[in-house]
């Protein structure tokens, strides 16, 4: 079931597109990623589909409802934490725990959602009190105390150290598998690899590529990289013929191959035919990183979804 759909968003600011033709699904139960450079259009779209901005053109829906002309019932099933949003400084986490959970209706108890969140201990510390790492944890809660079934997270771990953005990362799949949707909006290519079952790659307004991590993986013109440092000479014409090598580059007397996994299978051959020795041979898969600097440089990417939309991301590996 498809609960965010949204189709030819355009959105336009003193004649110029943020937004540009942007299409894409948020299936049930799945953490969907934005990803883009700055000025993309990342935050623009989101805003749409939150009903805190209206498109120009184009359709927006929310479990079927439109997050403008039915804003009250799109707020009770959405909750969103803003890429800019401070709260008083001198109110407590209490205080805004329960401020919020008085906006609905039908509140989750706040009391074990600070529990599960870790805030139980800093309920009556002011929030400008509070470290970074903890705002984003109290601005999940309450993006959560609406009990949504869709919550829009939008660059949520910009300016947290590694330590605090791996906790976070912990806490988004625990919101996913506590049964709610997410909608991640991020420029952290190991933030995405790392949660996000489909991604919708948005460069200049517009989708330059929607797939599953895996899938922009592959897409990246050099799939594998080998590297080493041969025991001897090894003459050029000897790696001029490798299978799918998409270029074969020399770093004083060390080689890197850009290719494939028909590439690494050649270049091991050809070393044992020469009896050469592969000292510090590094073979290392493409990561997302590569496949979005081919995405938003080159623009070769395509709006089409692959057959494995829905599979894990996968990671990076050494051998």
């Amino acid at each position: 079931m498809s609960l965010i759909e949204v189709s030819e968003l355009r959105k336009t600011y003193a004649g110029r597109p943020a937004v540009d033709g942007v299409s894409f699904t948020v299936e049930e139960g799945e953490i969907f990623g934005i990803l883009g450079p700055n000025g993309a259009g990342k935050t623009t779209t989101v805003e749409c589909v939150e009903g805190l901005r209206t498109p120009d053109s184009g359709t927006v829906r929310v479990a079927g409802f439109s997050p403008v002309a039915d804003h009250k019932k799109v707020t009770h099933l959405l909750g969103a934490q803003l890429q800019e949003s401070e709260l008083q400084p001198k109110i407590l986490v209490r205080e805004a725990l329960e401020l919020y959970a008085s906006f609905y209706p039908n509140p989750a108890d706040w009391r074990p959602l600070a529990e599960r969140l870790g805030l139980t201990d800093k309920l009556t510390t002011r929030f400008a009190k509070l470290s970074g790492g903890q705002k984003q944890r109290l601005s999940i809660a309450l993006a959560l105390i609406g009990n949504p079934k869709v919550v829009v997270l939008d660059e949520l771990t910009t300016g947290l150290d590694p330590r605090a953005r791996r906790d976070t990362w912990k806490l988004i799949e625990d919101v996913r598998d506590s049964g709610v949707t997410v909608l991640l909006v991020t420029h952290f290519m190991e933030e995405a690899q790392r949660l996000c079952d489909r991604i919708a790659v948005i460069d200049k307004g517009r989708v330059a590529a929607l797939d599953s991590p895996s899938g922009l993986i592959r897409r990246s013109s050099s799939s594998t990289v080998i590297s080493f440092t041969p025991s001897r000479p090894l003459e050029p014409t000897a790696l001029a013929g490798l299978p799918e090598a998409a270029s074969v580059d020399r770093e004083g007397n060390r080689i890197v191959i850009n290719g494939t996994d028909r590439t690494v299978n050649a270049v091991i051959s050809l070393l044992a035919l020469h009896h050469i020795e592969a000292h510090q041979l590094r073979v290392t898969e493409a990561t997302l990183d590569d496949a979005f600097l081919d995405l938003t440089e080159n623009g070769t990417g395509t709006g089409a979804e692959s057959s494995e939309a829905r599979t894990p991301a996968t990671t990076t590996k050494a051998a």
